[in-house]
């Protein structure tokens, strides 16, 4: 559960902009990246420090600026600086456990979305804040780590693929969105595999294990849930800006990507519904697991019961037997009780009850 809930107690009874950072603690350093492009030329290099990146803002090319790692409060408090970016977002960004959302300063828009990656060694969904500012000819992308889904955007503009080249920061902005909401669905293939393989397991061979890892799924689902659906908010907010910093070329394919979100929020929705009807069938299960081994002991109790009859009453202390002095009669009420016996087998086998 400590995936999903992060501390805000160090926040409190701090002034509105206060940059704390929360979230996993770190102490590697952050690593900056910078790419500047136009549609002849590119520059790509890893900077030192935050403030090599600071003359790009004024270049007519378009610069993407990467941060990965937002745990220094200096170095977010410097960009926040140079680029005038107001302090709140500030706090949202040293924020990790912020909600999708998009707001609009006018000179920039901000942006925070959760990337998503499914860890197979843990069987788990690992989430991961991304922030962006979308300024007029650059964007700044702050991540928690190093390592994310935007390589082949990167690869798309060393080698001057498609139209990101001719195009300004707002379609890279695009790009990048692009990115992470096209990988959740990876993230939703391999939920539907483990669908799939529980539910044979529910119906073959349901045991205390399932009952953990079905609870698990549900509290993945909700954070799936939690993490996309604010989603069509956002982005039917960015295609209906009117900011100048969206062109109308590039708010077309801000519609295809709000398809693709409405396609992913329908897969969830699916997908938490086969969740709970597999806990629902997993109970089934055990219960019918349950009412088969009644049955059984029913069905045995049922055919000692005359047997348990008869040696009951030849068990009796009464002076006065007379099948007590017969010589045949052991072996009479032995024959009796497995006659007994046997015709109940086979009435249960006609009735089919076993």
């Amino acid at each position: 559960m400590s995936r999903f809930i992060k501390k805000h107690s160090q926040k409190v009874g701090l002034t509105p902009g206060s940059l704390v950072h929360i979230g996993k603690k770190r102490s590697e350093k952050i690593k900056v990246s910078l790419i500047d492009y136009n549609e002849k030329e590119i520059t790509e290099k890893k900077l030192k420090s935050i403030k090599e990146s600071f003359p790009f803002k004024d270049k007519p090319t378009v610069t993407w600026i990467n941060i990965d790692g937002v745990h220094d409060t200096d170095v977010i408090a410097d960009i926040g600086k140079h680029f005038a970016i107001h302090p709140l977002v500030l706090e949202d960004i040293l924020n990790t456990d912020q909600r999708p959302k998009i707001e609009d300063f006018d000179k920039y828009i901000f942006i925070v979305l959760k990337m998503l990656s499914y860890n197979e060694n843990k069987k788990e969904i690992e989430s991961e804040q991304i922030s962006l500012i979308l300024g007029s000819n650059f964007v700044i992308s702050f991540q928690e780590r190093e390592g994310d889904v935007f390589e082949y955007i990167r690869e798309r503009l060393r080698k001057s693929k498609g139209r990101i080249r001719k195009m300004g920061s707002d379609y890279l902005a695009y790009s990048l969105i692009d990115a992470i909401i096209d990988h959740y669905f990876i993230i939703l293939e391999k939920m539907g595999e483990r669908i799939e393989i529980m539910e044979d397991e529910v119906l073959s061979n349901p045991n205390t294990q399932t009952t953990e890892v079905l609870h698990d799924m549900k509290k993945e689902m909700l954070f799936l849930r939690k993490s996309v659906w604010p989603l069509r908010e956002l982005l039917s907010s960015l295609q209906r800006n009117e900011s100048a910093l969206i062109s109308e070329s590039t708010s077309i394919y801000l519609r295809d990507v709000y398809d693709h979100t409405i396609q992913i929020i329908d897969t969830i929705e699916s997908y938490r519904d086969m969740t709970s009807g597999l806990v629902d069938l997993y109970l089934s299960s055990i219960s019918n697991r349950m009412n088969e081994v009644m049955k059984v002991l029913t069905i045995i109790a049922t055919i000692f019961i005359p047997m348990t009859f008869i040696a009951g009453i030849y068990g009796m202390n009464f002076e006065y037997m007379p099948e007590l002095g017969l010589w045949w009669g052991y072996f009479a009420v032995w024959t009796v009780m497995l006659i007994l016996g046997i015709s109940m087998l086979f009435y249960f086998r006609k009735k089919k009850w076993l």
